[in-house]
């Protein structure tokens, strides 16, 4: 079936629907790495996002769903150049478009792929539509400005607490849309896993006693969770803090920094980082639209972009909190960078 992606410039790729027939809104980015659908289809970060793969071919090794890092797909919509409509690989559960039908995610192929991800390089990151339906400019105005993702953090949040046994370090998860690799990565460290949802009370946080507490990754502007902040404001100085992704950019807000959007965003599994104290570049998983602008003025930078010199890491130089940009979890992409867990735990 023929159907169309619209930006919110006035620019429209045509190609062909596949998966689920529902018309899908949201704020259009380019990911480029050549491996990882399955993880990204259902990374809790793209809530809200219509996902284009800048590689060509999508799909040949099919959908396993021991790879998913979460329940189900969080993107409103995913754009491929090809389609593979033949997977072959001996850990294939089923195909795109049976995943797609599934989980009710409409996709378009067969567009120009490379003009589409220059468009949002040279433009920045838009609204878009994917669609079947001839759409009159005043019905295009009107369902691009109904679409927010304000509430993102709400959406993919855990709805209540619960507890993944360890024996090790007790480690108190506030989860704003959290990978399960990221889980898996504290678990395979033997650590007791006590995970809140978002908007979860400094007090009740606290009231577990935990050994340190990890402010996870998530979609959306950070800015718009005051009340987080708020929260984040009256632990610190109280536990060790740590974050990846959006936790990042949270606690920079509560200690006093500023975040910014940043042009395109940093999406993929080959961004090359710099470690400042080790004097090493890692190659890096990065999902994120924001980041941190303005440092915390008692924070010092401990990673850094090597592509545009953003701030990817930050510790606090007296008390025991620490945070990256990046995904250390991986998920897809390297694991270079995979001890930071083990500094996480070591700031104890």
């Amino acid at each position: 079936m023929k159907g169309k992606l619209i930006l919110e410039n006035g620019i429209i790729f045509e190609g062909n629907i596949f998966g689920y027939l529902e018309e899908g809104v949201g704020e259009v980015v380019f990911n480029t790495g050549m491996t990882g659908y399955e993880e990204i289809l259902t990374d809790p970060s793209y809530y809200g996002q219509i996902v284009t793969m800048t590689y060509p071919l999508i799909g040949n090794y099919g959908i396993n769903l021991e790879d998913v890092e979460s329940k189900s797909p969080k993107v409103k919509g995913f754009i491929v150049r090809e389609k593979c409509d033949n997977p072959n690989n001996f850990r294939c559960e089923m195909d795109l478009e049976g995943y797609f039908k599934q989980n009710k995610i409409m996709g378009l192929e067969g567009i120009d792929t490379r003009a589409l991800t220059k468009i949002l390089r040279n433009k920045g990151t838009m609204k878009g539509i994917i669609t079947t339906k001839e759409l009159s400019q005043s019905e295009i105005n009107q369902k691009l400005v109904a679409f927010n993702n304000t509430d993102a953090v709400m959406k993919v949040t855990t709805k209540e607490s619960y507890v993944i046994y360890g024996t090790g370090t007790h480690v108190a998860v506030v989860d704003f849309g959290i990978k399960e690799n990221i889980l898996r990565s504290f678990m395979q460290r033997n650590c007791k896993l006590t995970v809140f949802p978002a908007d979860t009370s400094a007090k009740e946080i606290l009231k577990v006693n935990p050994d340190l507490i990890f402010l996870s990754n998530g979609p959306g502007d950070p800015e718009d969770l005051k009340g987080v902040i708020k929260v984040l404001k009256e632990i610190i100085g109280k536990k060790p803090i740590v974050g990846i992704c959006l936790g990042h950019q949270l606690l920079a807000l509560a200690l006093g920094g500023k975040t910014e959007k940043l042009k395109f965003g940093h999406r993929g599994c080959n961004h090359p980082v710099k470690d400042m104290q080790e004097n090493k570049v890692y190659i890096t998983s990065q999902n994120h639209g924001y980041y941190v602008s303005v440092l915390p003025e008692e924070m010092e930078v401990t990673h850094v972009s090597v592509n545009d010199g953003t701030i990817e890491g930050m510790k606090h130089k007296n008390m025991p909190i620490s945070s990256v940009q990046f995904h250390p979890e991986a998920c897809p992409g390297p694991k270079d960078i995979d001890a930071i867990f083990d500094k996480f735990l070591s700031i104890i």
